[in-house]
């Protein structure tokens, strides 16, 4: 593997790995690890098999570098660009939303004496001071990021290392404490192998060499599968399932993901690696999602021909998800389900249409995904199922998952 493939799998990884893992053990407490496994092998697969639609029609790519949106106008016309736009903001603002909630819940708990206003000034807090560095310049979100990973990754190191020898096979062997959970955590957990949005620099960066960006995803995607294995594995392990989901339901936010740690383990060594490996994975991809999003909405305004400055920008990325979380302090999970709807037109419906489009088009393409317009089709049905899964559960057709 070329040095070049190699990094990009790296990008795609640690693109993939963020704080959406944080919301695995909520969303599955009830499910058990067994099904745990089946649904995150499921949407390792679907998401993968989505990325390579990509591929594929980039082959047809009007630019090298062009990107998604572009390549959704070139087959589906000014309506498919605009679709392409708005369910990418409004992802990255769902996503966004997760994190200030999720992150004020953390800072709420190490900050007790500011009283029953606690979690309203910590989710304040959190945006603000981390926004500040967003406005200031993308050199100073980089600079951050890089200090900031380091240290999480020997968090996580760290965690791991402490949890795995407790686990309790016993544990793992727990089943779904209600009927089709696994359908209904599949919003959260797609947000969990999202990394879609790289797809046009990477394609660009590998000089649109098919093999090579075939063995980049696929790898790439690989590592955050089993990260997330071993890190469900060491939840799930530990925890009866029946007390992890009593306190779960008393306290469900990541605070009582700790919460449980310390009752169970009685350790608050890994209590507190925990609450330090979770507020760097929420600050890394916050800093990364916001990024994105204030640089996607200069774009979006800037061909609009409306002027901005940093500090307008700033007040347009950041006031929507701090209101929600203000208004719904413990809406993680509810957040990123609504973010997994978002991203699962993104990341599969889209993708889908483009490919139907592309054959249709260019029935010589030298490239192909696997299983044809078979395929194509199930991938669709899927994804318009995941799509709607909050209604359901809205409607009361499916259970709700913790959270």
């Amino acid at each position: 593997m070329k040095n070049k493939t190699f990094g990009s799998a790296l990008l795609v990884a640690g693109t993939t790995i963020g704080a959406g893992m944080l919301a695995m053990p909520l969303t599955s407490a009830e499910m058990g690890f067994t099904y745990t496994l089946i649904l995150l092998f499921i949407l390792w697969g679907l998401l993968s098999y989505s990325a390579l639609l990509f591929v594929e029609v980039y082959q047809k790519a009007e630019t090298k570098n062009a990107g998604i949106a572009t390549l959704a106008e070139q087959y589906f016309g000014l309506p498919g660009r605009i679709l392409a736009t708005l369910s990418l903001i409004v992802f990255m603002y769902a996503i966004l939303s997760a994190y200030v909630t999720g992150g004020g819940s953390l800072l709420a708990g190490v900050l007790p004496f500011l009283g029953e206003h606690a979690t309203s000034i910590s989710i304040v807090l959190f945006t603000v001071v981390l926004g500040v560095f967003i406005v200031i310049s993308t050199s100073a979100v980089d600079m951050l990021t890089r200090l900031l990973f380091a240290i999480k990754l020997v968090a996580f190191a760290l965690v791991l290392l402490m949890m795995l020898p407790l686990v309790k096979s016993d544990n793992l062997l727990a089943m779904p404490l209600k009927d089709f959970l696994i359908i209904s955590a599949s919003p959260v957990f797609f947000t969990s192998f999202g990394f879609h949005v790289i797809i046009p620099s990477i394609n660009s960066y590998l000089d649109g060499d098919i093999r090579r960006l075939r063995i980049a995803i696929i790898t790439g995607t690989a590592i955050p599968l089993v990260a997330y294995i071993v890190w469900q594995m060491a939840t799930h392990g530990v925890f009866p399932q029946t007390q992890f989901v009593e306190i779960l339901n008393t306290d469900p936010t990541l605070n009582g993901l700790i919460t449980a740690t310390y009752q169970v383990t009685g350790s608050g060594i890994i209590s507190s690696a925990m609450r330090l490996f979770f507020t760097l994975a929420l600050i890394t991809s916050f800093l990364g999602v916001a990024l994105s999003l204030f640089d996607c909405l200069y774009d979006l305004l800037k061909r609009v021909n409306i002027k901005t400055n940093r500090i307008s920008l700033g007040l347009l990325t950041f006031l929507p998800p701090l209101i929600f979380a203000l208004f719904y302090p413990e809406g993680f999970v509810m957040a990123l389900g609504y973010a997994g709807q978002m991203f699962t037109f993104y990341g599969l419906v889209l993708p889908v249409g483009m490919a139907w489009r592309a054959r249709k088009r260019y029935p010589e393409l030298p490239y192909r995904v696997i299983g044809g317009n078979m395929a194509l089709l199930g991938a669709l049905i899927l994804g318009i199922l995941i799509m709607n899964v909050p209604f359901l559960i809205k409607a009361g057709y499916l259970p709700a998952v913790i959270g």
